[in-house]
């Protein structure tokens, strides 16, 4: 790469500098105002926690200073004053965070000292307590049940198994995560986890994962209100941004999902742009299917944008059933073979796994109970070698986001650090049925 800049559009001229580009902007774009003289106005963008001093809020300094041991008031957002004393300031430069003494107007900086500082916050001068516009933080839009890992693989690749470890991890993450909510359950080993999207929960658990958890999630599922008397479902705004190839499929899966299209037009480097507005139950694994229709050149954004009413007799889930072990072990290519026409592998052969574990998704409706670790019985050496020339389809491996979204009600996404694995809540075929039967007859 040869990057130039110039006043002049003839490459010959061209310099090896950013010089024109910085003069250009020193000369055409007024310098910052110099308000430090003024009493002080600093607004909480972002929260960090740190056991030590607890919560942090991060922010710019709008006007006025700030030192290290001030006594200042903090602009709640119900309205309400409170008062701390600045027990730490932290500056940034560049990728580092260092302590300082005293910060002006247009610093980015760090203040400790008040434990439930949140963002949107304005701190300001006891004696001039003027607070800047509130930051309105978006409510949950999204909920799932978290659990401790109850399958009979518990703890055997996770750190933190326990539900004590993992409720204090979920608490933690509350101090910086300030569109998320933990609740509790009858259930005294899960909670229920809201946020602000698909994304936003699994990036916690691919997190929590990543440090060692063992945890089991439900089917994501929307937060509905009632607005006005009547049951509400969360809308998002769709901008897709994609070659033109693609927008006839983009347009007709997003249509299956209830997808509204709002406009349409070409953009200026010549791809297509399209907009919607539809229920955020039907985006849930959209991501995933839009990467591979548009093979990797689409460009997909969605955003809260309303409450409106329930889309009625209209279930986005999965509609096939499911092929389940019926017992545990080993999974073998022999069984496999006997079992690839019924519907699709989600596992390799070998793979180890229990009862109810899910190892497949059925080609009709129904669940079917398979057994999946059978091996070959062996007459003579001959056939004991024919085993191993057997072929089998290559089995479909689903990320975290497509696991997630392939559960239904009675199913669990597992998650160790090192396995993602699907799962019946209750494992046992007899014990299904029977709970089955029971729901139906209620």
């Amino acid at each position: 790469m040869n990057g130039t800049s110039s006043y002049d559009s003839e490459i010959s001229k061209q310099e090896h500098t950013m010089k024109p580009i910085f003069d250009t902007i020193i000369k055409n774009i007024p310098a910052p105002i110099d308000n430090s003289d003024e009493p002080l106005q600093f607004q909480v963008a972002m929260l960090d926690y740190n056991d030590f001093v607890g919560r942090i809020g991060i922010g710019r300094i709008f006007r006025g200073t700030i030192k290290v041991g001030d006594n200042v008031t903090v602009m709640k957002l119900d309205g309400s004053k409170q008062n701390f004393r600045v027990t730490k300031l932290m500056g940034f430069f560049g990728l580092k965070k260092e302590d300082i003494q005293q910060a002006k107007a247009g610093d980015l900086i760090a203040v400790s000292g008040m434990e439930d500082i949140n963002v949107g916050e304005t701190v300001v001068d006891p004696k001039d307590p003027e607070p800047l516009p509130i930051l309105r933080i978006d409510a949950p839009t999204l909920q799932m049940t978290f659990g401790t890992n109850t399958s009979p693989f518990a703890g055997q690749d996770g750190k933190f198994v326990t539900a004590r470890q993992l409720e204090d991890r979920l608490k933690r993450e509350l101090h910086t995560d300030v569109s998320l909510r933990v609740e509790d359950t009858d259930n005294p080993g899960s909670w229920i986890v809201s946020g602000r999207g698909e994304l936003h929960l699994s990036i916690l658990i691919e997190t929590l994962r990543r440090e060692g958890f063992e945890l089991q999630a439900s089917r994501p599922e929307v937060i509905y209100r009632e607005v006005d008397g009547q049951m509400c479902e969360p809308f998002e705004s769709v901008q897709i941004d994609t070659p033109d190839e693609y927008t006839g499929s983009i347009i007709d899966t997003l249509s299956q999902r209830k997808g509204e299209m709002q406009n349409m037009e070409t953009t200026d480097n010549g791809q297509t742009r399209l907009t919607f507005l539809a229920p955020s139950r039907g985006l849930i694994g959209y991501s995933t299917e839009f990467l591979s229709m548009t093979r990797g050149y689409g460009i997909l954004n969605h955003t809260f944008e309303k409450y409106m009413p329930v889309i009625k007799g209209w279930n986005p889930g999965r509609k096939k059933g499911t092929l389940v072990s019926m017992n545990a072990g080993k999974a073998t290519t022999y069984a496999m073979m006997g079992i690839e026409s019924r519907g699709t592998l989600l596992i390799d052969p070998g793979t180890e796994v229990y009862e109810g574990m899910i190892v497949g998704e059925n080609n009709r409706e129904n669940d079917i109970t398979v057994n999946i670790t059978k091996g070959k019985n062996l007459t003579n050496v001959r056939a004991a070698g024919s085993d191993d020339m057997a072929r089998i389809k290559t089995p479909t491996h689903l990320s975290l986001e497509e696991s997630l979204e392939f559960l239904n009600e009675d199913e669990l996404c597992e998650v160790t650090p090192h396995f993602v694995r699907l799962r019946k809540k209750i494992l046992n075929s007899n014990s299904r049925e029977k709970e089955a039967k029971r729901r139906k007859h209620n």
